[in-house]
């Protein structure tokens, strides 16, 4: 029963690595994945798009306005109108008697206009303009924003991918230990048969079998969460089945030092230190823009339309405005705000003078930064070199107590061990190779080439 299980375990390795080559998720073909389906990378440049209309012209002040505005009033009274201390003749008698009363009924009056209003400010103190350029930079800042989310999301895509790419490789590993491991289980049936040893031997390799087992299917799980995490950031189905690309390539150091060398051009908290900068400077000067006075036109051209009711003593009355065109122009200056200008301007100046601290503090991190990575990245890549060379040695020592096990000349506790030192050597090489490759991927990022070198 157990041999069936383990052939059956054989045969899904091999199932999975032929399908493996059929489905292969490349390093360039996950970087286009994310950039297009990740979350916040939608975000971010959802935000740019943001600053993109902000600092369009249609933002920017310097459109006229143009308002239309209509009205209509409609009114009707029922009026008694009284005249006491008033008298008049009587035409029939000729007496004097009361003024009568006057009764006027449903006396109606409606209004109506329209007009068209347009206005627009010459000179505002050069306010609007410095907040236009402000505007700009303004939105190159929210793309380098963007490009930090960015680079982010792929130092953290590579993490997740990197590490399905080393519990790969140690699944196989696992794997050929298994496959060990198992043969040691035939190969002490027999010398149990022919009385070359004893049922301890057997026990022994079942327990290495059992682990071995064991093992595999948790690196088998590992493997397949991890799988679900980087759907996750690359927002693809979670029940994807595909492989990694587990070959690494590392740059050559020449070209690190170059990229070191540029790296106050292209990092991308000092690009937006700079930014931050240019910002507070137009700050300043639209601060300043309140010193100045502002002159502004404006014109209007209406129709209108004045039916009023009958009185007493006058008839109802039609008037009618067929063409009401102003024009006019204003000017306006506030030589005295109370002080507000003048504090505003200089909160601007500290504002800037902050910026420039939090530039130069910024530019000594990332200087540190870029010397830890690489202390860091070259520590690991020697820790990788080292561990290649462990391997080799480890590979050689397996070969020679294999031999030694076989003639019958150590025991299988001292093989166990030997393949342990392989398992562990094989499996320490692995996570060497992705550490080494990632700290080489954060120092990327730090000279600010991160998205710009072949992964």
């Amino acid at each position: 029963m157990k041999n069936l299980y383990l052939s059956t375990i054989l045969s899904l390795v091999v199932t999975s690595t032929f399908f493996a080559q059929e489905n292969i998720l490349s390093k360039e073909e996950a970087v286009n994945l994310a950039l297009e389906n990740n979350f916040g990378i939608k975000v971010a440049n959802n935000q740019v798009e943001i600053a993109e209309n902000n600092k369009g012209v249609l933002n920017s002040g310097f459109l006229p306005t143009l308002t239309g505005s209509a009205g209509a009033n409609y009114q009707r009274d029922d009026n008694n109108i009284e005249f006491p201390g008033r008298t008049t003749t009587d035409p029939d008698s000729g007496d004097i008697i009361p003024f009568p009363d006057t009764d006027i009924y449903k006396a109606e009056a409606q209004r109506y206009n329209t007009a068209l209003t347009a206005n627009y400010t010459l000179f505002d103190g050069l306010g609007r303009f410095y907040n236009y350029k402000r505007l700009k930079e303004q939105y190159q800042l929210s793309e380098l924003q963007a490009r930090e989310t960015i680079e982010n999301t792929i130092l953290q895509l590579f993490g997740v991918y990197f590490e399905i790419a080393r519990l790969t490789e140690n699944e196989n590993v696992l794997q050929q230990a298994l496959e060990i491991s198992t043969q040691r289980i035939t190969r002490a049936e027999y010398a149990f048969e022919y009385g070359q040893n004893t049922k301890l031997d057997i026990l022994n390799a079942q327990v290495d079998v059992t682990n071995d087992s064991i093992n595999l299917l948790n690196t088998k799980q590992q493997l397949e969460n991890t799988k679900r995490d980087l759907s996750v950031l690359l927002n693809q189905d979670l029940n994807q089945v595909y492989e990694v690309d587990t070959l690494v390539n590392f740059i050559p150091k020449i070209q690190l030092e170059e990229y070191m060398s540029q790296a106050d051009l292209n990092n991308v908290a000092l690009l937006q230190t700079e930014k931050n900068l240019a910002i507070n400077a137009y700050d300043i000067k639209v601060s300043k823009s309140g010193y100045l006075p502002t002159l502004g036109v404006s014109g209007t051209y209406g129709w209108g339309l004045n039916q009023s009711a009958a009185s007493a003593f006058f008839p109802g009355t039609n008037s009618e405005n067929t063409r009401n065109f102003v024009l006019g122009a204003s000017l306006s200056w506030n030589l005295f705000d109370g002080g507000s200008t003048t504090v505003q301007v200089k909160n601007a100046k500290i504002a800037y003078e902050n910026q420039g601290l939090l530039k130069e503090q910024v530019l000594l991190e990332v200087n540190r930064d870029m010397q830890n990575a690489r202390a860091i990245y070259e520590n690991r890549l020697t820790i990788f070199q080292i561990q290649e060379q462990n391997v080799l040695t480890n590979i050689n020592n397996f070969e020679r107590s294999k031999e030694q096990f076989q003639l019958g000349q150590i025991t299988s506790i001292e093989f166990r061990q030997a393949q342990i030192n392989l398992l562990n050597a094989q499996t320490n090489k692995n996570l060497a190779k992705y550490d080494a490759k990632l700290a080489e991927l954060q120092l990327l990022q730090l000279t600010g080439q991160l998205l710009n070198v072949e992964l």
